[in-house]
C-alpha cells in the first residue's frame, strides 16, 4: 500500500552462556496478499534442541501463513502436536508469538506463553484486549489491532524478563520494566533493529555478559518513509556532468556526496565551495567536508567501504552500532542516514575511472569501487531498504 508508510522489522538474539546456538529463532514471511507475518519462537532449555525446535515450530508457522491458510487454524496445527515436556512440569517444548499484519495494517497477534508484547503508540504504553483461547488443551492469548503510523510493537523472549536473575536483580526485569525502558528510549527515528539492539544489549549486561537463558526481541513499526540520495563519482562522459547534479539533486530528501572529484563538482554546480577538514575523528576514516546545498559531503571509496563493513555488521550482531549512532565521522553520518533515517535511497553512481585509484600503491580500483556500492545496495535491500541504483 503506497499510503507514505510502510512496516519496518529487526531483532536480536543473544545466546545462553557456553552454547554457539540460540534457543530462540525469528521466521518472516511475506504473504502475496501483501500481508507480513513475523514469528518469534522459543524452544524449552538452550542449546542444539532447543535451537531445532524454534526452528521448526517458526518455519512451519510461517510457511502454513505464507501458504494461505488461516492464521488460526495454523495455531491449531501447530499446539496439537507440540510434545510437552513430561520432566519439567508438562510445559510445550516450544513457545511462540505470531504477528501477522495485513496490507491494510490490520494486525492479529496469537501468543502462546511467551511475555505479553509491548504496544506502543505515540510511544506510551497501550496495553491490548486479549482474547483466551484453549486450543488442543492448550490457552493461546489472542488480540486484533490497526497498526496506525509510529505505533511499535515489541515481542522477547522470556530471556528478557528473567534477566538480572542471581546477578544484579533478585526477581529479573519484569515485563513491566520492559514496558517502562521501551517508552522512555522511543523516538521516530530510531529503527526496528537499533530498538531491539539497544533492548538485548540492556538485557545482557543485567546478565554481567554470561546470559542464563537465550533472549531473543524482534521489534516491528510502521513508519513514515523518508528519502535519501547518495551521489558518487562523475560521469563516464564530462558532458553529462550537468544533467547528473541536476537530476541528483532535484530528488526530494537528503543529498549525500562522496569523492573528492564529486564533491568539486556538486559544489561548482551549486556555486559554492568546498570546505574540507583536518579532523580525524575516526582514524580510519578521512575527514568529512562541508558544502552548502548538500546534507553529508566526505571522502569516496575508502569511506564507502567502511559504511559497507558497518552494513554487514548492522545485518549481523550490530555491535557496532554504539560507536557509529553517536559518532560524526563520514561512514557514521551515512550509516545514520541510510540505516536508521531513510527508507527509499537512490544511488547516483558516476562510471568515470579515477586514474588515482589505479596507481598500484591504492588498494582500490575501479573494478573495487564498483563491487563495493554494489555490495551495499545489496546490504540495505536487505535491511528492507528500496534501493534504487543509476549508472552514469
Amino acid at each position: 500500500m503506497n499510503d507514505g508508510t510502510k512496516i519496518e522489522y529487526g531483532y536480536l538474539s543473544i545466546n545462553h552462556k557456553g552454547e554457539e546456538l540460540c534457543g530462540d529463532h525469528v521466521q518472516v514471511a511475506k504473504g502475496d496478499d501483501g500481508s507480513l507475518t513475523l514469528v518469534l519462537a522459543d524452544g524449552i532449555g538452550s542449546g542444539v534442541v532447543a535451537s531445532i525446535l524454534s526452528t521448526l515450530t517458526s518455519a512451519m508457522l510461517a510457511r502454513m501463513v505464507q501458504g494461505g491458510i488461516p492464521l488460526e487454524d495454523c495455531v491449531s496445527s501447530l499446539v496439537e502436536t507440540l510434545p510437552l515436556a513430561r520432566d519439567r512440569g508438562n510445559v510445550a517444548y516450544c513457545t511462540f508469538t505470531i504477528v501477522k499484519i495485513d496490507r491494510d495494517y490490520h494486525t492479529t497477534i496469537y501468543n502462546f506463553d511467551n511475555p505479553e508484547p509491548v504496544f506502543l503508540r505515540d510511544g506510551k504504553l497501550l496495553e491490548l484486549p486479549y482474547q483466551e483461547l484453549e486450543i488442543g488443551g492448550k490457552k493461546i492469548n489472542k488480540t486484533v489491532t490497526y497498526l496506525e503510523t509510529n505505533d511499535q510493537i515489541s515481542m522477547f523472549s522470556d530471556g528478557a524478563v528473567y534477566a538480572g536473575v542471581g546477578e544484579v536483580l533478585n526477581f529479573g526485569w519484569t515485563r513491566e520494566s520492559i514496558a517502562a525502558y521501551l517508552q522512555a528510549m522511543y523516538n521516530t527515528w530510531t529503527s526496528a533493529k537499533s530498538t531491539s539492539t539497544i533492548l538485548i544489549d540492556h538485557c545482557d549486561n543485567l546478565y554481567n555478559h554470561r546470559p542464563g537463558d537465550d533472549t531473543t526481541c524482534l521489534t516491528v513499526r510502521r513508519r513514515e518513509r523518508a528519502k535519501a540520495n547518495l551521489l558518487v563519482g562523475p560521469p563516464t562522459k564530462k558532458e553529462d556532468d550537468e544533467a547528473m547534479l541536476r537530476s541528483f539533486f532535484d530528488l526530494p530528501g537528503t543529498h549525500i556526496v562522496s569523492g573528492g572529484t564529486t564533491c568539486s563538482l556538486a559544489a561548482r554546480y551549486l556555486h559554492t565551495d568546498v570546505r574540507g577538514s583536518l579532523t580525524f575523528i575516526d582514524p580510519e576514516v578521512p575527514p568529512i567536508s562541508e558544502i552548502k546545498g548538500v546534507d553529508i559531503a566526505t571522502e569516496g571509496i575508502i569511506t564507502l567501504n567502511k559504511v559497507l563493513t558497518l552494513a554487514k555488521d548492522y545485518q549481523d550482531k550490530n555491535g557496532e552500532y554504539f560507536n557509529w549512532c553517536y559518532r560524526e565521522d563520514g561512514a557514521s553520518l551515512i550509516a545514520k542516514c541510510l540505516f536508521e533515517e531513510a527508507t527509499d535511497i537512490t544511488f547516483y553512481v558516476g562510471c568515470a575511472v579515477n586514474p588515482a585509484h589505479q596507481a598500484e600503491e591504492f588498494n582500490f580500483g575501479f573494478k573495487m569501487k564498483m563491487q563495493i556500492i554494489d555490495n551495499l545496495a545489496s546490504e540495505l535491500r536487505k535491511m528492507g531498504k528500496n534501493v534504487t541504483v543509476n549508472y552514469f
